[in-house]
C-alpha cells in the first residue's frame, strides 16, 4: 500500500515540475486520486520544505527548492549550460528525433522562454554569455544600441554588470554616466562589448530585491506579524514563497518575519484580514497602517 502512495507522489512531484500548469481536476485524473488526497500530499510536499506555488487553480513545485537545489546541482545543467545546449540545438538538423527530443526536454526542466523567438534567439543568448564573461572577470562592459522605453532614445551605455534577474531576461548593472544602479533588459540590447577596464565601482553595486508581493527595490524594509490560521493560509496560497518566513508560535497562530520593499503590497494583505493579523513590527509599518485607516472614508 505505501508503495503504491509512494509511486503517486513522485509522479505528482514530476507533474509539478513540468514547465506547464496542470489543474486541479487534471492531477486527480492523472493520477487516479481524489481533490481530498491530492490536497494531502501537496500539504506533505509543503511540510517537506517545497515551496508550492499556487496560480489560480495551477499548482506546481517551485525548482528553487532546498531539496530540488541540492539535486539539480549533481545532475543538471546550469542555466548558462542550458543556453548553450539549445544554441547548439538549434544549429542541428531540424529532422534529427534526437534533436527534436533533446530540445523538448530542455524546454521542459528548464526555462528558456529566453529563446522562444528564433531570429532573437542567437542575440539573446549571445548577450547573455557576454555579460556572464564580464562579471566573472568584472569588466567593464558596451551595452550598444540599447533601446529605453523611458526617455525613448537609443544609445550605447557603459556599465558595470554583476546581476543577472528574471531568468536571464535582465542584468543589473552600475551606470558609469549616472552614477546609478539599473536594470537593463537583455532583449533591448542590440549587442555587448567587453571592455580591457576593471570594474572599480564595485562598493556602489546595490542589487534590487524583490519581496514576496513582487515589488522591487534596493531598499529593505523589515515587517513582524502575528498570524491566525486563516491569515496563514491565505498566506500561503496566494504567496508560496512566504513559507521560508514562517515559523509556529502556537497551535493556532505563526509568527511571519520577512522583507519588504514596499508596504503597499503588505498593507492590502494585512487589512484585507485585520482580525486575523497582529502586527508586532515594525513601528514604522504600524504607522503606516494607521494612516491608512484614518484615511478610509465610511460612508453613513
Amino acid at each position: 500500500m505505501r508503495h503504491s502512495n509512494l509511486d503517486r507522489e513522485l509522479s505528482l512531484m514530476l507533474l509539478m515540475t513540468e514547465n506547464r500548469d496542470y489543474t486541479v481536476q487534471q492531477m486527480c485524473e492523472r493520477l487516479g486520486i481524489s481533490r481530498r488526497t491530492l490536497y494531502y500530499y501537496i500539504d506533505f510536499f509543503r511540510d517537506s520544505g517545497f515551496t508550492v506555488e499556487k496560480r489560480g487553480t495551477c499548482y506546481s513545485l517551485d525548482k528553487n527548492s532546498q531539496f530540488f537545489t541540492r539535486l539539480f546541482k549533481k545532475v543538471h545543467f546550469t542555466e548558462d549550460e542550458a543556453i548553450t545546449m539549445r544554441r547548439l540545438l538549434d544549429r542541428a538538423s531540424d529532422n534529427s528525433l534526437h534533436v527534436q527530443h533533446l530540445k523538448n526536454k530542455l524546454t521542459r526542466l528548464y526555462d528558456l522562454d529566453i529563446l522562444e523567438n528564433v531570429t532573437l534567439r542567437e542575440q539573446d543568448a549571445d548577450n547573455v554569455s557576454t555579460l556572464y564573461d564580464a562579471i566573472k572577470m568584472k569588466k567593464t562592459v558596451i551595452l550598444r544600441n540599447y533601446s529605453s522605453p523611458h526617455s525613448n532614445t537609443t544609445a550605447n551605455r557603459v556599465v558595470e554588470p554583476f546581476m543577472f534577474m528574471d531568468n536571464n531576461n535582465e542584468i543589473r548593472c552600475y551606470e558609469i554616466a549616472s552614477g546609478q544602479n539599473k536594470t537593463f533588459k537583455i532583449s533591448r540590447i542590440e549587442s555587448v562589448m567587453i571592455l580591457a577596464d576593471d570594474q572599480i565601482h564595485e562598493a556602489r553595486h546595490k542589487k534590487v530585491f524583490t519581496d514576496i508581493f513582487m515589488f522591487s527595490g534596493e531598499k529593505r524594509l523589515p515587517v513582524t506579524l502575528r498570524l491566525g490560521r486563516l491569515a496563514r493560509n491565505i498566506m500561503l496560497e496566494e504567496y508560496p514563497q512566504s513559507a521560508a518566513f514562517i515559523t509556529p508560535d502556537d497551535a493556532s497562530h505563526w509568527i511571519v518575519s520577512l522583507d519588504v520593499c514596499s508596504y503597499l503590497g503588505i498593507s492590502r494583505f494585512v487589512l484585507g484580514l485585520f482580525e486575523s493579523v497582529e502586527i508586532l513590527g515594525s513601528e514604522e509599518f504600524r504607522e503606516y497602517i494607521r494612516m491608512k485607516i484614518d484615511n478610509m472614508k465610511v460612508d453613513g
